[in-house]
């Protein structure tokens, strides 16, 4: 007989699922590339008949939970929520499987103080806690460990979600951990400032998870990464509280300590509240576009505008199949991809310029800053353009190709409906290594799938995003039409698993700024080497004695001291 539902105060406005939209013009896509009818299902159980496990229950903490008033709850639908992020693995179980282990209980701290108690609480009951944000981890940072036999609450951040203060004499924000990246973001427009951090998930991650995960942004060129934003961050450990005395802007005492919170991802403590940097919301924004004969010219513009220090706020290169996949998916009853193929256009690029509609790619540019500034960058940056054959293709076309960036995962979802699997990944890779790394994983993903009897075309394809001085940020893509399949999220998992592989053998990254989570726990040794993962067990050792935050993120936890 199942438990009875135990709630306490359940809030009645936060956060309660992500959900997708529908775009009318991927289907076309989808059957002329991915294998013609592409309207088969895998069979299964629909949404609503995903099982969700029956609760444990530990009534003494439940007990001492609602003693000092807090929210809580272990109605079913409370957990499945939180017990998931956004990858494919994910939502196949959403949708046709079901969980082997949910949290046993959501709680929701509505303060800094509020955490402390949940943390003493589950240290004096031995549960187990993951904090959760956003809930867009591509991971699996908030899978619950399927052998953890103690309960295991989720600390739902979504009620601390308040901006505590803006300085502006210091251009600095502090914000509570759970607030959501697009109200931080508004909530500084208003007031005249952006912080500049724009991930893809800037509609659901909050503020804790980009620090928790080190994430990076699509602007990160000119306001840099989420390490690059802070300036101090309060962490609740089970030992205590750990925050700097000062908020300066640099400080020389010995290791930081934000470097050990920051890509923690749950397994040390909570983060509670973050001041960031903010910035004056720029004079000028604009879009723009470029078209290259092929990827080679296209980063070897990349590098140049690397090592010239010119690029722009945001700067992405696309290659041959997302560019005809992007412009397929504009709109009208023909759309401007077979417009441009029948067009003067076609004539000018192809017959005049030498590009093939097979090899071309696509960057769009973002710029911001004073008008001086932008038109400054704008043609500097087109002036390099130039010389690497690239041509200019317009301010709307780089506002469309920058706003598609939002809807990826909204396409990977609705695709799901037409029996089509398919994800992303991205990597950080050294700038003599990106043409290498890019043709042998996109060669590696096609022989994985012919290996593993996938059937119909796939999608392949790569780009390349944030610019370093010594390299650049790598996303994959590939997706697959899983009819005749016997167990196509197997292949999925294969496919990605040895693609995983190729990257570290070509020079790259285990991850840029997905996170390691679970997912990627198995090239963690190979990345940073034994002395390393003994030295963070140390460390999790000393702030969480009884392992409390076992998520089993990054690193298998170490024998407890107690």
């Amino acid at each position: 007989m199942a438990n009875p539902i135990q709630q306490h105060n359940v809030p009645t406005s936060y956060r309660y699922e992500i959900c997708g939209s529908t775009m009318s013009h991927i289907r076309p896509w989808l059957e002329k590339n991915l294998g013609g009818d592409v309207n088969w299902k895998v069979p299964g159980q629909n949404r609503a008949d995903c099982k969700v496990p029956t609760a444990l229950v530990n009534q003494p903490f439940i007990d001492a939970l609602r003693a000092v008033g807090l929210s809580y709850s272990n109605a079913p639908d409370h957990r499945l929520v939180r017990a998931h992020g956004q990858t494919m693995h994910d939502m196949m179980m959403l949708r046709y499987g079901s969980f082997k282990r949910v949290p046993d209980l959501v709680v929701w701290p509505r303060s800094e103080h509020d955490v402390t108690r949940i943390v003493d609480l589950a240290n004096a009951h031995d549960v187990v806690i993951i904090p959760i944000g956003g809930g867009t981890s591509v991971s699996h940072g908030v899978e619950c460990p399927a052998d953890e036999p103690r309960v295991i609450c989720s600390l739902d951040m979504a009620l601390m979600d308040k901006i505590v203060w803006i300085d502006r004499a210091n251009l600095l924000c502090r914000a509570e951990a759970g607030i959501v990246g697009s109200v931080l973001e508004k909530a500084l427009n208003d007031e005249g400032y952006t912080c500049g951090h724009e991930p893809d998930s800037i509609e659901f991650s909050t503020l804790g998870g980009w620090v928790s995960t080190r994430a990076s942004g699509m602007k990160k060129n000119k306001y840099g990464n989420i390490e690059d934003l802070l300036v101090h961050v309060n962490f609740v450990t089970s030992r205590g509280l750990i925050q700097k005395q000062c908020q300066v802007p640099r400080i020389s005492c010995g290791p930081d300590l934000h470097q050990v919170i920051l890509g923690s991802e749950g397994t040390m403590g909570v983060i509670t509240e973050v001041t960031i940097k903010i910035f004056p919301l720029p004079e000028v924004k604009r879009y723009g576009s470029l078209v290259f004969p092929d990827i080679d010219h296209g980063v070897s513009f990349f590098r140049e505008v690397a090592a010239k220090r010119c690029q722009p706020a945001s700067l992405r290169l696309v290659d041959n199949q997302q560019f005809v996949m992007g412009q397929s998916m504009k709109l009208d009853d023909q759309s401007i991809w077979e417009k441009f193929k029948s067009s003067l256009s076609k004539v000018y690029l192809t017959s005049w310029k030498g590009f093939k509609i097979d090899e071309m790619v696509a960057v769009t540019c973002v710029f911001e800053g004073a008008a001086d500034e932008v038109d400054f960058q704008e043609r500097t940056l087109y002036e390099i353009a130039g010389r690497h054959k690239g041509i200019v293709g317009g301010e709307a076309n780089g506002r469309y190709g920058y706003r598609l960036t939002f809807a990826i995962a909204y396409l990977r979802d609705l695709a799901m409906d037409f029996g089509v699997l398919g994800e992303s990944f991205e990597t950080s890779v050294p700038w003599d290594k990106v043409l290498n790394l890019c043709r042998n994983v996109k060669n590696l993903i096609a022989k994985e799938g012919a290996k593993h009897g996938v059937q119909f075309g796939m999608l392949n394809s790569c780009r390349v995003t944030q610019v370093y001085d010594s390299g650049a940020a790598v996303y994959f893509y590939f997706g697959f039409n899983s009819r005749g399949l016997k167990d196509p999220m197997h292949v999925y998992e294969a496919i990605e698993s040895a693609a995983r592989d190729e990257i570290i053998a070509c020079g790259g990254s285990i991850s840029h700024h997905h996170g390691i989570g679970k997912l990627r726990k198995a090239w963690v040794d190979t990345t940073v080497g034994p002395i390393a993962i003994s030295v963070m067990g140390a460390i999790k050792n000393e702030l969480d004695p009884k392992n409390i935050f076992a998520n089993n993120n990054i690193i298998d936890a170490p024998s407890s001291k107690l």
